[in-house]
């Protein structure tokens, strides 16, 4: 009897297909050896997954509700609109989900110190605060351009106890966040646990961040049937790394719904003009794992841009590469002029401030309904946008309503 999916993939080795695995400097591999016998074992046991249960429901607020959209779909006037709100996930976006999952399992293996990177400062914001929960320290890499422009993230992670570490080399952006941090978790993996914030990196992080958030996943499906009686036509998600898409995407994969992951489209179809892996990328290994990443001429990774500091990543995680080669995800491409539109129409006409990443996923989403207006559409609504206004407000005027 075949297993299902999520119990198959990755195999044993971290791979989906030929994309993901461990490729790692000597030192670490033992370290990762431990995460992954450590994560096997707790992922099965009743006392790791009630505390989590309880966090979750007690701590966190889940379950997170879905939203039906009716003005919004009734402006776009086509299919229908539905968002799973992770904007009310305590502390305001998806990232809490396996946030709080790898404290509780740094604590399990003794570790002192949490480490991670962070890009729109989500990730570092929920690590900080689950290292408060959990009464650990905390280390927050940020390239300095995402440090002037989510300067109010930064501000959070300090006030919950974090130490923010500016990125100053390269781009100063996300992938440079990632290189720094794990510069300084090389330095201690003794005490200190590196809490990947995607399904990135090397195996097992792919693997464990989509366990973690495939609560939205599960919550989604069986409150869209409990609410229309039926499963939703289509399901998006922005894509960067990808751990939004993959939690909510993990509990659908083995129906007959479409799958789009949207990545950013930013100013143009040129390197450095956007962050679309999938799209523009080729095979490449980075940050420990083999996916599909956008290189320069001689293979590095190529400079990415996009309005959405989170999702401009110049690789992402390897099961998007194999879903997607496999033709289980197909992919859409959101502009950052049409992300900023986004946000304003869903603020506008739903009340709903959505962050610039999530706003990629929005926007497809109203594009999509035009075309397909039998459908029905669930957005995962991964972030609020309190972390964007003070941007948005200075670059893009705001439009009034009704002109």
């Amino acid at each position: 009897m075949q297993k299902p999916y999520l119990e198959s993939m990755p195999d044993q080795n971290g791979f989906f297909g030929k994309f993901g695995g461990a490729f790692l400097p000597p030192q670490l591999e033992a370290t990762y050896a431990e995460i992954s016998s450590a994560y096997d074992k707790l992922s099965k046991s009743y006392d790791f997954i009630s505390e989590l249960k309880r966090i979750r429901k007690h701590y966190q607020g889940r379950p997170t509700p879905i939203t039906y959209c009716k003005n919004l779909s009734d402006f776009v006037g086509g299919g229908q609109i539905y968002l799973k709100r992770e904007d009310l996930n305590h502390t305001g976006a998806h990232k809490l989900n396996h946030c709080m999952a790898e404290a509780l399992l740094a604590k399990h293996l003794g570790k002192k110190k949490l480490i991670a990177e962070t890009g729109a400062g989500q990730h570092g914001v929920a690590l900080a605060t689950a290292a408060a929960y959990f009464g650990l320290e905390c280390e927050i890499h940020m390239g300095e351009v995402d440090i002037a422009k989510e300067y109010s993230n930064v501000v959070k992670m300090r006030i919950l106890g974090a130490k923010v570490v500016p990125a100053t080399h390269g781009l100063k952006t996300l992938k440079e966040a990632v290189d720094s941090a794990f510069d300084a978790y090389l330095k201690d993996t003794e005490t200190q646990l590196f809490a990947i914030g995607s399904v990135v990196g090397p195996h097992p992080f792919p693997k464990m961040v989509r366990d973690f958030q495939s609560v939205v996943g599960l919550e989604a499906r069986e409150q869209f049937l409990e609410m229309t009686g039926r499963l939703p036509d289509m399901v998006t998600a922005c894509v960067g790394g990808g751990s939004n898409a993959m939690g909510i995407f993990s509990a659908f994969i083995e129906d007959s719904v479409k799958l789009y992951a949207v990545e950013p489209g930013g100013k143009g179809d040129k390197i450095g003009e956007h962050s679309a892996s999938l799209t523009y990328g080729s095979e490449g290994v980075m940050h420990g794992f083999n996916s599909i990443m956008l290189q320069d001429k001689d293979g590095n990774p190529a400079p990415v841009h996009s309005i959405g500091s989170g999702i401009d990543y110049p690789s992402v995680g390897p099961e998007h590469a194999y879903l997607n080669s496999i033709g289980r995800t197909k992919l859409g491409l959101c502009s950052d002029t049409e992300s900023v539109d986004a946000f304003y129409k869903l603020s506008q006409h739903e009340g709903i401030i959505p962050a610039l990443e999530s706003a990629h996923a929005v926007a497809f989403a109203m594009k999509y309904a035009k075309e397909n207006p039998k459908e029905s559409i669930l957005v995962n609504l991964s972030g609020r946008g309190d972390k964007d206004i003070d941007f948005v407000v200075e670059h893009y005027p705001i439009p009034t309503k009704w002109a």
